[in-house]
């Protein structure tokens, strides 16, 4: 029975693609270039920010914000023109808001 359980969390612990990110200071340094938009229509992924990294999604719009680069999954840059961005996003008051509206991108926070 231990070695099932230890499988399962070990096979969770690599499925589950976790949404820590860091803010990075240089476009050079980001895995992701970000716009944020003003109206949830125009997003390709609704965010929420969440307080603990335990409720940090598997890439679902429910983000972390961690401290150092070294604790994220990815690391992200916010544009100012949305010509420059990889990916558009809104940001959401409720976490039950949060999610993909552009499928097609979501490959960029594997």
């Amino acid at each position: 029975m231990k070695i099932i359980v230890t499988l399962f969390v070990v096979l969770f612990a690599f499925y589950s693609h976790s949404q820590k990110v860091f803010s990075v200071d240089y476009a050079s340094q980001a895995d992701v270039k970000i716009f944020v938009v003003d109206y949830a229509s125009q997003a390709d992924l609704k965010v929420f920010k969440v307080d603990y990294s335990s409720q940090a999604g598997k890439n679902d719009g429910a983000w972390f914000f961690v401290d150092y680069a070294s604790q994220s999954d990815k690391k992200i840059f916010f544009v100012d023109y949305a010509s420059q961005a990889d990916i558009k996003v809104f940001f959401v008051d409720y976490k039950s808001q949060c999610g993909w509206t552009r499928s097609s991108k979501k490959q960029l926070f594997y």
